[in-house]
Order: C-alpha cells, then structure tokens, then sequence
C-alpha cells in the first residue's frame, strides 16, 4: 500500500493550515489500480500526490494483484474484505481519519473502477461516495462466457478463477446490478457515484449500460463521457474532476 496524507503547502494561504495540522479529521480515498498495475501506479501516472494537498484528501492506494478486489474463498484470497473492511479499519487506527461514511471514498481506473463499484456497494455502511474512471465492467461482457471464451486481455480460465463460476454471475455480489437492487430493496443508502469514461475507450459500452441501468433506478449519480482513450491522460485528468465532485458531495 502506498499513502498520502495532506500536509501544508504553498496552496494555503498564509495563516491557513492542513486539516492534518489542524487537528480536524481527514477525509478518506481508497484508490485502486487498473489491472497488470501496482499499488504505485498512481503515484507514478498522475499528480495525485498535488490533489491530495489541495483537496485535503488521505488517500490510500492497495495492491490489488489483478484480482479485481473480489473474495475467491477456495483460493483464500479476500480482496474484497480487505478493501472493504480491514484496509478502512486500520488506516482509521493509524492515521487521524474520520470515520463518517460522509468523508470515506472510494475510487479507481478500469479494473480499479470496477472494484471501486463493487465494493463501494458491498460496503455501503462504509463509502458515501464511488469515484469509477473507465470502470472494467466485465460481468456485462462474461456472464455466462463459455471455455473458448477470450477478449484478446484476458481468458476463460483466468476469469473464472476471479469471479468463479460465470454461469451464476449474474445476480451474485459481484454483479453491480444486483447489489443495488439489493441496497433499495433493503431501504438502505447507495453511495453517491461519479463515472467517467472517455469516448474512445473500448470499455465505454459496459460504462453505458451500467449509467442507463442507474438512470432507470433512479439512483443518484453524475456520469460524464469525454474525448480520451483508456490512458493515463484521462485518468489523470479525470481523477482531479472527481475529487472536487466528491468533496462536494461530502458537504451536502
């Protein structure tokens, strides 16, 4: 895992200090990498190290290991609890984090952005708000995906070993349909959503049909498709857009 916590900077103005120097909690971004990515990735790609300064945002990049931060219990790997639960508990004991679900985000590109979706829904008593940049949707693309399945990234085998049995995809917790169904038919609160994707982008249709399915559900959410590929230079431009978004929806 790699972190940034906000400190002062020439962006203050004289006098003014960093929520961290204040005294006053952060607020929180856990921030996920595309997949073949690292937890550095972003570090490296974008100036998220600037934002986190100017939007006084903690943010917290895990290693997501081409996973798609998802549980596969015969393999006891439990990425999924991890970003959901445990990463979120112990950075809120290291760090002076705040532990309103107000101030608690959680964003990422492309397999990021998927996991981002996924887990901002499953632990929606924990993330107010889902900041999805070129989000890889894949449970569009492989429900029900045979063995000679391949998309020319990934194959059958290796799906199937992260999301385990594509037949019975649909409508599990790894179908971002189904865990907001199951959030209104509970009564509970689904966390406010930011997506962008960019017009050239090989994975704009499944962005599509996930805004149009929000829209009929009339769930709270800003989708924005623009000029860009599946790049860095979208994401880093993008990331910035949704964190003034999301600061913003932190103080409605």
């Amino acid at each position: 895992m790699s972190a940034l916590l906000p400190v002062d900077s020439p962006e203050f103005g004289e006098g003014q200090a960093s929520n961290a120097s204040s005294g006053q909690p952060l607020k929180s971004l856990y921030l996920l990498h595309g997949i073949f990515g690292s937890h550095e990735d972003w570090l490296h790609n974008s100036r998220i190290r600037v934002l986190s300064d100017r939007y006084q945002f903690a943010v917290f990049m895990p290693a997501g290991e081409n996973r798609f931060y998802l549980d596969n219990e015969e393999r006891d790997e439990l990425y999924g609890e991890f970003i959901g639960h445990e990463l979120v508990e112990k950075t809120r004991r290291m760090f002076p984090l705040s532990a309103a679900r107000e101030d608690t985000f959680i964003g990422g590109l492309s397999m990021g952005g998927y996991g981002a979706i996924r887990n901002g829904l499953k632990y929606a008593d924990r993330f107010g708000s889902i900041i999805a940049l070129s989000s890889a949707l894949l449970p569009y693309r492989i429900a029900n995906a045979t063995p000679d399945y391949h998309d020319g990234i990934t194959g059958y085998a290796y799906l199937r070993s992260v999301f385990g049995d594509l037949s019975q995809l649909l409508g599990s917790d790894k179908d971002p349909e189904a865990l907001v169904r199951q959030l209104k038919s509970a009564g509970k609160e689904i966390p406010r959503i930011y997506m962008a994707c960019g017009t050239e982008d090989f994975l704009l249709d499944t962005n599509r049909l996930f805004h149009e399915f929000l829209l009929r559900e009339e769930v709270d959410h800003v989708y924005i498709e623009a000029p860009g590929a599946h790049t860095w230079d979208f994401w880093a431009r993008y990331i910035e857009k949704g964190l003034v978004w999301a600061k913003g929806a932190a103080s409605r």
